[in-house]
């Protein structure tokens, strides 16, 4: 006896949609994981030095000296902390089993947009390159 075509385009039906969910199974846990580092923002307190400042947040963008001090703007990103991104991505993956990979539908474009904050930072520097004062110039959450 043959099988009716509509049991067979079920069966397919089924087996193409598990294989879409297995796929996108996982990206939030990823992203999650992937997130920006969190930056200490102790490092720009008065007293502590240049070399510490630029450790921390990379190369400044810009470089000026005035007066024999320096001034340094950094732009960067201000991400996350390990645990917070551990929790997050361990959140993710376990939606995702309870919901037979549907979370991914929330998970990944909640990931996509809480990506950090962009920040840009301005540090003056005393005559012998230690931070004098620190101003937060621009704070975007994305």
């Amino acid at each position: 006896m043959a099988v009716p075509k509509w049991k067979v385009f079920q069966k397919l039906s089924l087996i193409v949609v598990g294989i879409g969910l297995i796929s996108l199974s996982g990206c939030s846990v990823f992203m999650a994981a992937k997130q920006p580092n969190y930056k200490d923002l102790t490092v720009l307190e008065p007293g502590n030095r240049r070399a510490d400042v630029v450790a921390e947040l990379g190369a400044p963008i810009l470089t000026e000296t005035e007066e024999g001090k320096k001034k340094d703007i950094f732009a960067f990103t201000q991400g996350y902390s390990k645990g917070n991104k551990a929790a997050r991505a361990t959140f993710h993956g376990i939606a995702d089993v309870f919901s037979l990979g549907l979370w991914e539908v929330v998970g990944t474009p909640t990931e996509a947009v809480a990506n950090g904050r962009e920040m840009k930072v301005e540090v003056f520097y005393d005559a012998e390159d230690k931070v004098e004062k620190a101003e937060i110039l621009d704070k975007k959450v994305k």
